[in-house]
């Protein structure tokens, strides 16, 4: 795959001490393989362990890999929109720092992008060609999370949780001033934009590996409490106040 132009790659971490460092060497190295130019962003979200220094480690040893810090943990939606600030890239990569899903899948979602000449691609775990086990509750929550966007939406993306999205620099341009959520439903309030405003998006299959043991397999009622609330905030702002139409 020849790709023109740079990459962005922006990775939230928060309290990932024990990780970081290997993982965004493997990164690195992974990026390395596309010849592209390309920069990785590491975000420190407020980490109360070692994360900032072992990043900053890892940046010492690899001039592409720079580290910045959020001011206090204030969520993965505003880390990712932090980061987003520092990035130069023509095209910008969100990826979880826990590499569950290995950035060797990057290539897949770049080809979609120029094969099909869509805006935005993201991972999706129900996906047919998806490599992927998880808790049947998870399922369950999954299929009915995405029906209730389906109808308040209209998105025809059947998951916008996975952590492995790419999107085109002037989608975020246009999209992020208009972004409130900063943790639970920050995707959907991305996405939802993103397709009222025309751009194109597609779903790319994926591999999750779990390196460390099972953590999502039982949601707490408060995050999925959180997550409806917000969801339906989008729902209110984007159609009943018609906020996103106001904000340039």
């Amino acid at each position: 795959m020849d790709f023109q132009g740079k990459i962005s790659v922006i990775m939230p971490a928060y309290n990932e001490g024990g990780n970081i460092y290997e993982n965004l060497l493997e990164t690195e190295a992974t990026f390395e393989k596309l010849s592209t130019d390309f920069e990785i962003l590491l975000v420190d979200d407020g980490s109360t362990d070692n994360t900032y220094e072992e990043a900053q480690r890892a940046a010492r040893e690899r001039d592409r890999i720079h580290v910045v810090q959020c001011g206090g943990n204030t969520g993965k939606g505003h880390a990712l929109k932090f980061g987003f600030g520092n990035a130069t890239g023509e095209v910008v990569i969100f990826l979880d720092a826990d590499l569950d899903l290995h950035p060797s899948q990057v290539g897949t979602l770049l080809y979609i992008m120029q094969d099909r000449k869509v805006d935005v691609v993201i991972g999706s775990k129900r996906h047919p060609l998806s490599e992927i086990h998880y808790p049947r509750r998870r399922k369950i929550i999954s299929y009915i999370y995405a029906a209730a966007l389906g109808l308040l939406f209209r998105m025809p993306l059947k998951d916008t949780q996975v952590g492995l999205k790419l999107y085109r620099r002037e989608v975020l341009d246009r999209v992020f001033p208009k972004i409130l959520c900063k943790q639970f439903a920050f995707d959907v309030e991305i996405l939802a934009n993103a397709h009222r405003l025309g751009y194109k998006i597609a779903e790319a299959p994926v591999i999750l590996n779990f390196r460390r043991p099972v953590r999502w397999g039982n949601i707490r009622f408060e995050d999925l409490w959180k997550t409806g609330l917000d969801t339906l905030a989008i729902f209110y702002r984007m159609h009943i106040l018609k906020y996103y139409d106001r904000i340039a």
